[in-house]
């Protein structure tokens, strides 16, 4: 196993990717707009990726998620892309989905399996995403810390924290499901 890890991603690892770029960018289109952050399935989404693919995984699919959307793929939310969203009001947030992956992939290779590391993933995808989210927000908007984490993050907190769960529950049952992704 350690040398695959040093040639790089198997056929299967990457087809797990890619699954999971779909995954993200379809999770994005269902929007429900709520002022400058609209409401979407992105964070248990995210949290399923990071909980279920391996960390190099997860990560791959996160930034080519990322790159695909700031390339015009209409991947964000209302099927939208373009350097034009993350450079807009919710772009932070979607930035923050990088440093999630980055974050849960550390977790994921510091602590074993287990229902709180799980939870401790979802618990940070949602602090890199918010926080990541609201300062971009601030800077963006023109607005102070506060304005912005009123306007971008707090409606959507205890919505993200049920999302998240829903996330680790999908993905601890597909691990279990799947050969190659336990642990």
């Amino acid at each position: 196993m350690g040398d695959d890890k040093k040639r790089g991603l198997a056929p299967q690892d990457m087809t797990r990717a890619a699954a999971a770029v779909a995954l993200l960018a379809v999770s994005a289109w269902v929007t429900v707009p709520l002022g400058p952050v609209p409401f979407t399935l992105q964070t248990m989404a995210l949290t399923f990726v990071l909980v279920a693919l391996p960390g190099r995984e997860a990560v791959l699919a996160v930034v080519v998620y990322v790159l695909l959307g700031a390339v015009g793929a209409p991947v964000f939310s209302g099927m939208r892309g373009g350097v034009g969203v993350l450079f807009g009001p919710t772009g932070g947030f979607i930035l923050g989905f990088v440093l999630a992956a980055l974050v849960a992939a550390l977790v994921r290779r510091s602590l074993d399996a287990s229902p709180a590391r799980d939870v401790l993933v979802a618990v940070l995808t949602i602090v890199c995403s918010h926080g990541v989210g609201v300062a971009w927000l601030a800077t963006v908007g023109s607005m102070g810390l506060v304005p912005a984490f009123l306007a971008g993050s707090a409606p959507f907190l205890l919505l993200d924290v049920i999302k998240g769960a829903a996330g680790i529950v999908l993905a601890r049952g597909v691990r279990h499901a799947v050969p190659g992704l336990a642990g």
